[in-house]
């Protein structure tokens, strides 16, 4: 079955369970490790990346595989098809994935009916980006209109810099194209603040091809703007790990196990420029328990899967929760 396809009927079996009220029986749940971020309560500090449920029409059950937060997007203004397939490559001997997909999604618009619809009550992350065809000189707008859309509806809001497969979309991550649209989306934040009575934190969600000098420039912009927290890292387009494997050379992010140390190097150069004033949420990579403690060890106050889970399924997601629950006991 094309990885695409095995994507969609797991996510399709994953709602169907979510609707019935069977979900409970997907998985055991591991016990409550709670932890508080951004000024949230999170049950666990184990969540699902964005990515999986782009249209948010899983919620439930996606929470019910154990995840202590749930991220849901990338979600675009208007609904677009993305890239043409096969556009997602499994690589098994890397415990790999390489995707192409290009923000395909239903529009923000029904992601907002869809999460309505949820019964979920956790934490629950929307991450928000732009079409392909609006000019990068104008993503600010996309953005912006995303920010309103979600906010009523989300615990926290992630802003995605950072996916490869989308035109011209890293450059938003250079230094004065970050400062203005972390500026703008600031200023937006606390006039829905007002307007809603509650503060929605933001997140950053950045790559892992950066240098030293670019993590410099992006910690300082986080700190400048007071932004809330920091998702590292996205995709990596190396393909040192991968070269010679079936599908290795295709275009698009490679997640999985390749990209591990890739962002462990990013969380702590990260950690070094922010102290403790900005939370990073890890992910990239984690594969066990181990690579989620490693991920702390790094810098990072939360961690996030998604490969892991395509290849390790829930069993993954209580092995970290309980790794972590160690490392918290013995701290």
């Amino acid at each position: 079955m094309d990885a695409e396809d095995a994507h969609h009927l797991t996510l399709r079996m994953l709602g169907a369970a979510g609707r019935t009220g069977l979900s409970g029986m997907l998985a055991e749940r591991a016990s409550d490790s709670p932890r508080t971020v951004m000024g949230l309560s999170f049950r666990n500090p184990v969540g699902l990346a964005a990515g999986l449920d782009k249209d948010g029409a899983c919620i439930d059950g996606l929470a019910s595989l154990g995840f202590g937060f749930i991220e849901v997007g990338t979600v675009t203004p208007r609904a677009q098809p993305g890239n043409p397939r096969p556009r997602m490559f499994r690589l098994p001997d890397a415990q790999a994935l390489i995707n192409r997909l290009g923000f395909n999604n239903r529009g923000v618009d029904q992601f907002v009916e869809n999460v309505k619809a949820a019964r979920y009550r956790g934490v629950l992350g929307l991450n928000i980006g732009k079409n392909a065809d609006t000019p990068i000189d104008r993503a600010a707008e996309d953005y912006l209109y995303c920010l309103e859309r979600v906010y009523p509806f989300a615990s926290y809001v992630t802003i995605n810099i950072s996916s490869p497969n989308t035109k011209n979309l890293r450059q938003l991550q250079g230094a004065g194209e970050l400062d203005a649209l972390l500026g703008a989306l600031k200023d937006k934040q606390q006039r829905l603040s007002d307007m809603h009575g509650k503060l929605v934190p933001l997140a950053l969600k950045i790559a892992p091809d950066l240098d030293d000098e670019q993590v410099k420039e992006i910690a300082a912009t986080l700190l400048r703007h007071k932004i809330d927290g920091v998702i590292a890292t996205n995709t990596t387009l190396s393909r040192t790990a991968v070269t010679g494997m079936k599908h290795g050379d295709e275009a698009g992010g490679l997640s999985g196990k390749p990209v591990f140390e890739a962002s462990n190097a990013v969380i702590r150069k990260l950690r070094a420029e922010l102290g403790s004033e900005v939370p990073i949420i890890g992910v990239g990579g984690i594969m066990s328990g181990e690579d989620a403690r490693e991920k702390l060890a790094a810098g990072a106050s939360l961690v996030q899967i998604y490969t892991g889970l395509i290849y390790r399924g829930p069993a993954l997601v209580t092995e970290c929760v309980e790794a972590l629950a160690r490392t918290s006991a013995a701290a």
